[in-house]
């Protein structure tokens, strides 16, 4: 009797192997699953830019705001009446003027003594 419990065990085992391990099996579908739900996470993040990359197309063919915008920001355009003010930060230095001046350790004045 015990002989035929051990082969009835190792039946079951052979029978639950594919079940767990196999091509079709829930170790399988459970990987697929997971797979699934990052590409689902992907696709809507890469829907939601798509869907904004669709309404900048539709406001350049069919406005002229968002065009104008690009001009003014990425190029450095401006209306024919318009005055151009640049405000610098401070410590900034001007366009065209000298950089300021740099500060070298000066030499001692006393070459006999020396500055610590």
């Amino acid at each position: 009797m015990r002989l035929f419990t051990l082969a009835l065990v190792a039946l079951l085992a052979l029978i639950q192997y594919p079940l767990w391990v196999g091509k079709g099996g829930w170790l399988r579908v459970w990987e697929l699953d997971r797979q699934l739900l990052a590409q689902n996470t992907t696709n809507a993040r890469l829907l939601e830019r798509n869907r904004a990359l669709e309404g900048e197309v539709r406001d350049l063919k069919q406005g002229t705001v968002a065009i104008e915008e690009r001009a003014r920001y990425e190029l450095g355009m401006m209306k024919p009446d318009e005055i151009f003010v640049q405000i610098a930060e401070p410590g900034a230095s001007a366009p065209g003027a000298p950089p300021p001046p740099t500060t070298l350790s000066a030499a001692p004045s006393n070459p006999g003594r020396s500055v610590r």
